[in-house]
């Protein structure tokens, strides 16, 4: 039987940066994947708070040596409005620029540097059971091959991501209040890339309401092209799933002009009912991090920016535990990670309801400078600056300005 202090259950961003922060506290740590890398997954487009957990837990240099597109900031367009976002100009102190990564690369760049630190990783390796003890647990994990064998460890962080090894093993699942929603995506080529936009920031097309656009480019050429809406919006196309893509691409006019003759470097995928939470984060001998927890929606990008912070912060709180020192899984875990969550679901809300459109497209001389800047830390991943009103109070401050904003334009147009 194998034995360490801490198992971390899957090498995605959130595990890794767990693994490498609980070393550099002089413990011993093991990782299982169930996958192979590298491997696809969604969540392409970072956030400049990312940077932070990549930083602490010793992950940063590696990612700079792969020369990932770099990402300085966000366009929102709907028909000829557009409104642009640089995090250069937000509001929180803070890193104001980060990558857009294929995350196959990327998340390899991180497992392999997490390995060249000396911390084992078992590819292929899938949790069959969990069995608890007072002080520790015992994991039967099985290879690809069939062959099992157990890891004892006094602690495991599960950051699985779509796995939700514990939750489905302890029956901690619960649906989400967002609705359920599809996106059909693929890598496209992208040779008009300069004629329409700069490379070094994300651009998102309200294709009409409820419906939108990714464009996420990458540094070698290509670039991410996803739908995201109710499934509903999908319903008139037929065909393949390629074909689907393809038939979403030509019926808006924008992305058509960029994409309609393009090919596809791979065949394009559907995703659909993502929005999954749980019962509790946290209990005797686990703690749960990243997509584990809660994954919203694509929009806003939020996905790595919760699994790294979250994996961050409990990889601090799991390292205390086992050094014998004071901790407090409710209010140094469980309330932090739940209000970076809230923030993050208002926007997503507002976004699908219109309230963020309204604000967004409404004329420049509207939205103030500085209500822009602060909303931008939000879009940066600063949803933790309590000194930020759109974080502290964010949807009633959401609310308060769509409905200002909404005021000036009906007042003007009975002018």
């Amino acid at each position: 039987m194998l034995e360490t202090d801490v198992l971390v259950i899957g090498a995605g961003p959130s595990g890794c940066v767990s693994a490498s922060i609980l070393q550099k506290h002089g413990l011993r740590v093991r990782v299982v994947e169930r996958e192979k890398f590298p491997r696809f997954v969604i969540g392409e487009s970072l956030l400049p708070r990312c940077m932070e957990a990549f930083e602490e837990a010793g992950l940063l240099e590696c990612l700079k040596r792969e020369g990932f597109q770099e990402k300085f900031g966000a366009k929102f367009m709907r028909g000829d409005d557009v409104c642009d976002f640089s995090f250069t100009d937000q509001f929180t102190a803070g890193w104001n620029w980060t990558w857009q990564v294929p995350r196959a690369q990327f998340d390899h760049a991180l497992a392999q540097e997490v390995q060249a630190k000396g911390i084992p990783i078992d590819f292929e390796h899938s949790v069959v059971g969990i069995a608890w003890e007072k002080d520790s647990s015992v994991t039967t994990v099985r290879d690809a091959s069939g062959v099992e064998r157990q890891i004892k460890a006094r602690f495991i962080i599960d950051s699985s991501g779509y796995g939700r090894v514990i939750p489905r093993l302890l029956k901690l699942d619960k649906p989400s209040d967002l609705p359920s929603r599809q996106t059909y995506f693929a890598h496209m080529s992208d040779r008009r890339r300069l004629a329409f936009s700069e490379p070094n920031r994300i651009t998102i097309v309200l294709s009409q309401p409820g419906l939108w656009v990714w464009m996420i480019p990458f540094a070698e050429g290509t670039t991410s092209v996803g739908f995201v809406g109710d499934p509903a919006h999908f319903q008139g196309f037929s065909g393949t799933t390629s074909d689907i893509l393809r038939s979403l691409i030509q019926a808006d006019p924008h992305v058509a002009a960029r994409f309609g003759d393009q090919d596809f470097i791979w065949e394009a995928r559907k995703l659909e009912g993502w929005s999954v939470t749980t019962e509790k984060f946290y209990g005797d001998g686990f703690v749960l991090t990243g997509n584990v927890t809660e994954f919203l929606d694509p929009m806003f990008s939020s996905g790595v920016t919760l699994a790294v912070v979250s994996g961050a912060r409990a990889a601090g709180i799991v390292a205390k535990k086992l050094m014998g020192l004071p901790y407090d899984w409710e209010e140094e875990y469980m309330k932090p990670t739940l209000a970076g969550v809230d923030v993050f679901r208002t926007y997503v809300k507002s976004w699908y309801e219109g309230t963020l459109s309204e604000i967004f497209f409404a004329p420049s001389h509207s939205f103030h400078a500085t209500f822009k800047s602060q909303i931008c830390s939000v879009l940066a991943g600063y949803v933790w600056d309590q000194s930020n009103p759109f974080v502290k109070k964010h949807d009633r401050a959401l609310k308060n300005l769509a409905q200002v904003l909404r005021l000036q334009r009906d007042q003007q147009g009975d002018a």
